[in-house]
């Protein structure tokens, strides 16, 4: 099953990122199908160096931690665009990025669990607590390399649309700079 319902029970829960994580963290970015798109040095020293300043607060943005019916799953990145000058930049030449706008940046670290709607079950969760968690938020903004065709599915899964597409500097080098960038909106309702 690839709409997600077959999640529609699971337990989806996050916390901050720790250092104890980052062993847990370094064998997941080494991992094949995480490491083709993230392209991250997952060495110990490399993990540290990038992951270190969120588990000490001097980084803006959120390294978390998902957990599925209490099983750790994967990774979840929020920040807001405007945080990170380099992103809004490049993100603000494509599509419009209004103040207070949220970023994310995920993956799945079970390859066994990937395509079966896991990613947009994640992500349509950390939508709903972002409306709640960061209240001035009107959108949250998503450039996707346009190749990695799993991933941007699973925003428009969890209700993101298409809303532009441009080059952007890829995580990995091998990648084309064409990225797709999706958006959601604040719901009339949301808190």
């Amino acid at each position: 099953m690839s709409d997600g319902s077959v999640w529609a029970s699971a337990s989806i829960a996050w916390r901050p990122i720790v250092e104890a994580d980052f062993s847990l963290l370094a064998d997941w970015l080494s991992r094949p199908h995480v490491h083709r798109y993230w392209h991250h040095d997952f060495t110990p020293e490399g993990v540290a160096r990038d992951f270190g300043p969120g588990t000490r607060g001097e980084e803006a943005g959120e390294d978390l931690l998902v957990s599925v019916d209490g099983h750790p799953a994967g990774l979840m990145q929020r920040s807001r665009i405007a945080d990170y000058a380099e992103d809004f930049q490049e993100l603000s030449t494509i599509v419009d990025v209004p103040a207070g706008a949220v970023m994310i940046d995920y993956f799945v670290a079970d390859p066994a669990q990937t395509g079966r709607g896991l990613g947009s079950a994640i992500i349509r969760a950390i939508v709903s607590d972002t409306w709640s968690s960061y209240p001035d938020c009107p959108a949250i903004i998503v450039p996707v390399v346009a190749e990695n065709i799993a991933s941007w599915r699973a925003l428009e899964k969890a209700g993101f649309r298409r809303v532009g597409e441009g080059d952007m500097e890829p995580d990995n080098p091998i990648d084309a700079p064409l990225h797709f960038i999706s958006r959601i909106d604040r719901p009339a309702t949301a808190v």
